[in-house]
């Protein structure tokens, strides 16, 4: 019975993280500009640079969701969707010292109007994701995968 739940889970942990970096994605996909004045806001990179990651992030995250969707070398796919929360958490928790507000860009690159509280919020949600992303890479819901 508790392989069974385990496998519930897991497939769940799966196919939300999968719907998760898919949906970050195609929201980035065609919002170029909107996408590149999310990346300046962090006031890391400089304006060259967040350009080229606006053209970038959309497409990998979209990339990364596949193949969470598809279960393609699921442990590996994780690994990489924990060096980019991690990577976002920095970048979020720099934002945060540094006392600024901004709109994170995540899933709606247009969102608009921040809240002070709204940068925590976004790192404990990713840190969520973070908690999820470990489980599936235990142990991965192999059913179902193209090539586990």
């Amino acid at each position: 019975m508790a392989s069974i739940v385990l496998d519930v889970l897991a497939a769940a942990a799966r196919f939300f993280l999968a719907y998760v970096w898919i949906s970050a994605g195609v929201s980035k996909i065609g919002h170029h500009m909107e996408v590149t004045q999310s990346i300046e806001a962090y006031e890391v990179f400089t304006p060259y640079w967040s350009e080229i990651l606006a053209h970038l992030i959309g497409p990998l995250e979209l990339a990364g969701g596949l193949f969470l969707l598809l279960g393609i070398k699921l442990r590996w796919s994780g690994a990489v969707s924990l060096v980019v929360l991690a990577l976002f958490i920095a970048g979020l928790w720099s934002v945060h010292a540094r006392g600024m507000v901004i709109d994170c860009g995540c899933f709606d690159p247009a969102q608009g109007h921040p809240e002070p509280g709204d940068v925590l919020k976004t790192i404990w949600r990713d840190l969520t994701f973070a908690a999820v992303t470990v489980f599936m890479m235990i142990r991965p819901f192999r059913r179902l995968a193209i090539y586990p």
